[in-house]
């Protein structure tokens, strides 16, 4: 695309169904958010429901921010449903290496689904990387001076696009490594937010594909709109009413002027 607007336009204009099976702390705002980013949210985690939804589905976004095994069977057998009708699968690792427990979902899910994107913060994808002790709960306990190095890595070994969220953002498809520089400290400050930005992956990979360029796209979308809503909010609440306001709201022209995004 000659643009790095014509991935928002897109997702515009088709208005992705993005499934989500998503955690019960952020299902509102993931909803919220991917109606905000030009997508159609649907949440069903029902195992009944989902061969169907799947089907008409434009994306699947799983994310394991609550677990219980009833969820987690529900991911895999949607994900799997997914990949074989060649929907875009969206991974969010969320807590990965927290617990024994988290640290096996996600090994079973990267590798029973194979999903097509697997994002987390810096502490969940140096996990995943094979770094040990990164996260605190859901958080990035550490940081790592070699995240984009290392999500390049685990892109090529994973055969799929991997996004880490944090200060810098990084994306790679093995081959290509984005470093995205848009974002807020104001992020941190309201529980959800790596979570919504997972949505606005799925509405942008089930509009434009799983590609790399794609994901760092609807990252930087939604960092530029959080540094928009910051501006003038008075403290949390008020910035996360303001930030779907503001990707709703946010202009074509806004997106390519601001976005700060470098193709190492």
């Amino acid at each position: 695309m000659s643009d790095y607007s014509d991935y928002m336009e897109c997702v515009r204009k088709m208005k992705p169904l993005v499934h989500h099976i998503t955690n019960y702390v952020t299902v509102n705002d993931c909803a919220n958010i991917c109606i905000c980013s030009g997508g159609s949210p649907v949440m069903t985690d029902e195992l009944k429901d989902l061969d169907d939804m799947v089907s008409i589905s434009n994306a699947v976004v799983l994310n394991m921010g609550t677990l219980n095994e009833r969820t987690v069977e529900s991911m895999m057998h949607a994900g799997i449903a997914a990949k074989k009708k060649g929907v875009p699968v969206v991974f969010d690792a969320v807590g990965a290496g927290a617990t024994a427990y988290r640290k096996n979902v996600a090994k079973l899910i990267i590798d029973r689904v194979k999903p097509d994107i697997v994002k987390g913060n810096e502490g969940e994808i140096s996990f995943l990387s094979g770094i040990e002790g990164g996260v605190r709960g859901v958080d990035s306990a550490s940081s790592n001076d070699n995240i984009g190095r290392d999500v390049k890595a685990l892109a090529k070994k994973l055969g799929c696009i991997v996004a880490s969220t944090g200060k810098t953002d990084y994306v790679s498809d093995g081959d290509v490594l984005y470093e995205l520089s848009n974002g807020d400290d104001m992020e941190g400050n309201v529980s959800g937010t790596g979570c919504m930005v997972t949505s606005v992956i799925g509405s942008y990979v089930g509009a434009n594909g799983a590609k790399a360029e794609s994901v760092a796209v609807a990252i930087s979308a939604f960092n530029i709109a959080a540094e928009h809503a910051s501006k003038n909010c008075r403290g949390p609440g008020s910035f996360k009413v303001a930030l779907f306001d503001e990707l709703f709201s946010l202009k074509l022209g806004e997106l390519d002027s601001e976005i700060r995004i470098q193709k190492l």
